[in-house]
């Protein structure tokens, strides 16, 4: 198989997390457990800003959508990723690949500027708390939503659809735990240097232009607590805004990590060990960063689960 055209191939290898056999079940187990908490952490969320009223405001929307983000995210690549652990060989049929990597580009996308709204969001109630509620209408909580879906679907087809249709030569074998765009590249004998073009033009416009309306907006924040006299005012504006600047720091944090390794100490395996973070290990922090920093969650909480208590009584 190793020179054959597979343009019509039927399936690509997953090489998976590790090729240590000693270590597949304990990987096993701490992906289920990551993933469980992630599906009942972050549909748990979605659910309680649905059912709670007081939890009807713009910083609540955009929490449901990165929750939501969060559970597609992983959900897209942890149950085939967990099957492979029990398989004898990782594979993933050629369809399956194709609908993987749209999903996860969709997703991964939406998250830098579902998170950049985010900030807009925060920015806008410290610095303007007066105007907030005129400026932040459910109009414009939707577009700030919507046009990230939007953009990040148009993504997400155009660089599956450009690298599906191109021809694919050599081993079927994908040097990664999922379908993702760059492990892809090796694989491809036409249009390779043209993509990998656009993935880098891509990603750099999406990391840059996003991270750059997160740290305006918190620059912006912290003038305005410095401008305020009262030290409560300030605690409450650094509580405000202190969940979602753990989550940006985090998430930033691995995908810089990522993406400024200098070449000589650049490989795949670091890859695998950062898309972990920013595909398990982030979806399933974020609603417990959001929850256990947050008072209004859990009174939120206690509210729904009373609710509930007394219909079924």
């Amino acid at each position: 198989m190793s020179q054959q055209n597979l343009t019509s191939l039927s399936e690509f290898i997953l090489m998976g997390v590790t090729r240590q056999p000693e270590l597949q079940v304990l990987l096993f187990m701490v992906f289920v457990v990551i993933y469980t908490i992630t599906v009942v952490g972050n549909l748990g969320m979605i659910i309680l800003t649905q059912m709670d009223s007081r939890l009807h405001t713009p910083m609540y929307f955009f929490i449901k959508h990165l929750a939501f983000i969060d559970l597609g995210n992983s959900t897209v690549i942890c149950p085939k990723m967990l099957a492979n652990f029990v398989v004898d060989q990782n594979a993933i049929s050629y369809y399956a690949c194709a609908t993987q990597l749209a999903f996860f580009l969709t997703f991964i996308i939406s998250e830098f500027f579902i998170l950049s709204a985010m900030a807009y969001d925060r920015c806008l109630a410290i610095c303007k708390p007066l105007r907030y509620n005129v400026i932040m209408s459910q109009r414009r909580c939707h577009v700030l939503v919507g046009i990230p879906y939007l953009y990040s679907t148009f993504q997400g087809l155009m660089f599956t659809i450009k690298i599906f249709t191109s021809t694919f030569c050599g081993s079927n074998v994908i040097n990664h735990f999922y379908c993702d765009d760059v492990p892809l590249l090796p694989l491809l004998c036409s249009n390779a240097q043209e993509i990998e073009l656009l993935i880098i033009l891509f990603s750099a416009c999406n990391l840059l232009s996003s991270l750059l309306v997160v740290l305006i907006s918190y620059i912006l924040i912290l003038i305005a607590i410095f401008r305020m006299h009262s030290a409560e005012g300030r605690k409450k504006a650094f509580s405000t805004c202190g969940s979602h600047l753990t989550v940006v720091v985090v998430f930033y944090g691995s995908l810089l990590f990522m993406y400024t390794q200098p070449k000589s100490t650049h490989s795949f395996d670091t890859d695998k060990m950062a898309s972990v973070f920013y595909t398990l290990v982030i979806p399933m922090l974020n609603p417990l960063i959001y929850s256990l920093r947050n008072k209004e969650v859990k009174n939120a909480f206690h509210r729904v689960f009373k609710n509930q208590c007394k219909l079924c009584i």
